[in-house]
């Protein structure tokens, strides 16, 4: 198989990579646990249309890995081709031309590389049977006709199974249409008719690649939402926080926080979104408050924050974690987050915001009216409180 996704993804990672994919784990734990950027992973599985490739398997009295390796080594010390072949353990008889024919059809003595001519023998060796689609003409502009009626491929093969008799060659079944429509190197229907599809998705997800009712953040010793002190919802204390990161072109993001009381809005520089970059900044932040509005920060269940537990013994902060799905749970602060895109709109890079940036525009938030406090600012609010 060619090499696919961007460089410096071993097969075994590949590999390793699908397996994930076919038990169910989200792309950003797969690169979590492939220590690869999400873009990287997404690649590889939109190669395939997200459908996991079977198992490669080499036919026996084939060209190994090794075999080319030893042969590469060979050249590299100059010997012929007969002795490489005896070198490498071949069954009896097996001619010097094995040898030549393998140099030859991969760009010859002074360029044979072993990894190059392992992909090569991978590429040849695949010799998928058209599919059904690329065989039947009438079917296939029956089928592209209707997804761009926007129908799905379920209804298509419902319609067509009860249309067309058995063995009329005009049935086919919605995993095939599907297949044709998300790997496009089949080259079957045109990419256009992904548009039609209506849940949007660049890759198929069927029922044995599927996260539907797993926590995919697999944060250790979490607390639900569900445990967080009654006091917190009816928001008469101050000091509980709402928080979540603001994501931005590219590898950029911030972390944004707010006082579910007062609106008050603190925003936190950040170099990356990894555990420790993120509860390195909350704690460096928030400990400059005063304690007594430093009681709970709840948070959305990314992996960003798995560091809670230092971040509550640092700040003293209690975190809880929202439910999968639910951004209600945290209200304020996705409301706050659409108020910040005044000032970040989506698609522009935050690599280049200072904090001291990022406090000049939570002051204009904290020094606005807000209808919800009476037109009182945040930042009166919580004056008022600390006093």
């Amino acid at each position: 198989m060619a090499r696919m996704g961007r460089p410096g993804m071993s097969d075994a990672q590949k590999r390793e990579l699908w397996d994930r994919w076919k038990a169910g784990e989200s792309i950003s734990q797969i690169a979590r646990a492939l220590d690869k950027p999400p873009g990287s992973v997404f690649t590889v599985l939109k190669s395939n249309g997200g459908y996991v490739p079977p198992l490669r398997r080499r036919r026996p009295g084939t060209l190994s890995f090794a075999d080319r390796e030893e042969i590469s080594r060979g050249l590299a010390r100059g010997e012929s081709m007969r002795s490489i072949a005896r070198s490498l353990g071949l069954k009896p008889g097996t001619p010097a031309s094995t040898v030549s024919r393998e140099i030859a059809r991969n760009k010859g003595i002074t360029r044979y590389r072993a990894i190059d001519a392992e992909d090569r023998s991978w590429d040849r060796a695949r010799r998928p049977k058209p599919r059904l689609l690329a065989r039947n003409p009438a079917l296939r502009q029956l089928v592209a006709e209707k997804l761009a009626q926007d129908w799905s491929p379920e209804q298509i093969a419902g319609y067509l199974a009860k249309t067309y008799r058995p063995g009329s060659g005009m049935r086919v079944s919605h995993e095939t249409i599907y297949k044709s429509l998300f790997i496009q190197a089949r080259g079957v229907l045109a990419k256009e008719l992904t548009k039609h599809h209506r849940s949007g998705r660049p890759t198929r997800r069927n029922i044995h690649n599927t996260v539907t009712g797993q926590w995919r953040s697999q944060i250790k010793d979490a607390i639900p939402i569900s445990q967080r002190p009654p006091e917190v919802d009816d928001r008469a204390i101050p000091g509980h926080w709402e928080g979540d990161l603001l994501l931005g072109r590219g590898l950029t993001q911030i972390a944004t926080l707010v006082e579910r009381t007062t609106r008050f809005t603190v925003l936190v520089q950040l170099d990356g979104r990894d555990m420790h970059t993120v509860t390195r900044g909350l704690a460096a932040t928030m400990t400059r408050l005063p304690e007594q509005v430093r009681k709970t920060l709840t948070w959305d269940r990314g992996m960003e924050l798995a560091g809670h537990k230092e971040l509550a013994a640092t700040t003293g902060l209690q975190v809880y974690f929202a439910d999968p799905r639910s951004p209600w749970q945290r209200g304020t602060n996705e409301n706050t987050n659409r108020l910040l895109r005044q000032y970040l709109p989506k698609g522009t890079s935050m690599a280049d915001l200072a904090q001291d940036d990022l406090d000049r525009i939570a002051h204009k938030l904290n020094t606005r009216p807000r209808k919800t406090l009476e037109f009182d600012t945040p930042g009166d609010r919580l004056a008022a409180l600390l006093r």
